[in-house]
C-alpha cells in the first residue's frame, strides 16, 4: 500500500511540476529601421507581458504599441499615427511554441540555441514567423533572447515615397524576456 501511495505521489508531483509556467511583465523589444547617414529609427518597449508554458513549451507574447518610446517624440507621434495605426491596432501580439522543448534538457546558466515558431501579428496582420533564439535556464527564471529581421510590406506597413531613402524596408528587432517561474 505505501508503495501505491508513493508511485501515486510521485505521478502528481511530476504532473503539477510539468504545468510550471514562466512570466514577465518587463520584456524587452526593440526595433530599428535606420539608413545610414540619415535620422535613427529606432525604438524601444520594455513593458512586455510574456508567458510560457514548461509542459508544452508554448509561449504567448503581447505588447502595446503606444509602449514603444523613440528618441524624438516627433517620431514617435509619426510612428503611432502613420505607421503602425496604433489606435486602431493598438496590440502586437505572438503566440508559438519552442521547437523540441524540454525544460529539463537545458543547463544551468548556459546559453542555448533554440528555434521559436508562431504566428505574429501586427498592425492587423498575422503572419507565420520563425525566430532563432538563445535561452538561459536558472534556478528560477528563463531568458530568452532573439534578433530577428522583418519587414514593413509583410505587415502592410506603408513608408511614403519622401521617406523610403530614410527608413528601412528592414526592421532589425531585438527581444530579451527574463520569465520568472509563476
Amino acid at each position: 500500500m505505501k508503495k501505491i501511495i508513493l508511485i501515486l505521489s510521485l505521478i502528481a508531483f511530476s504532473s503539477i511540476n510539468a504545468q510550471d509556467k514562466f512570466f514577465t511583465k518587463t520584456g524587452e523589444i526593440k526595433f530599428e529601421a535606420s539608413v545610414p547617414s540619415f535620422e535613427e529609427v529606432k525604438a524601444k518597449n520594455n513593458k512586455v507581458t510574456a508567458i510560457l508554458k514548461t509542459d508544452t513549451g508554448e509561449i504567448a507574447a503581447l505588447a502595446l504599441i503606444k509602449g514603444f518610446r523613440f528618441k524624438i517624440a516627433l517620431m514617435e507621434e509619426h510612428f503611432n499615427e502613420n505607421y503602425a495605426e496604433s489606435d486602431s491596432y493598438p496590440k502586437a501580439k505572438f503566440t508559438g511554441e519552442i521547437q523540441n522543448f524540454s525544460l529539463d534538457s537545458y543547463k544551468e546558466n548556459i546559453k542555448q540555441n533554440i528555434l521559436i515558431k508562431g504566428k505574429l501579428t501586427f498592425h492587423g496582420v498575422t503572419k507565420t514567423i520563425e525566430i532563432p533564439s538563445t535561452l538561459i535556464k536558472t534556478n528560477n527564471s528563463i531568458n530568452l533572447l532573439a534578433t530577428f529581421t522583418l519587414k514593413a510590406n509583410d505587415f502592410e506597413i506603408k513608408i511614403p515615397n519622401i521617406l523610403r531613402k530614410k527608413v528601412s524596408k528592414n526592421i532589425d528587432v531585438t527581444l530579451d524576456l527574463k520569465l520568472i517561474k509563476k
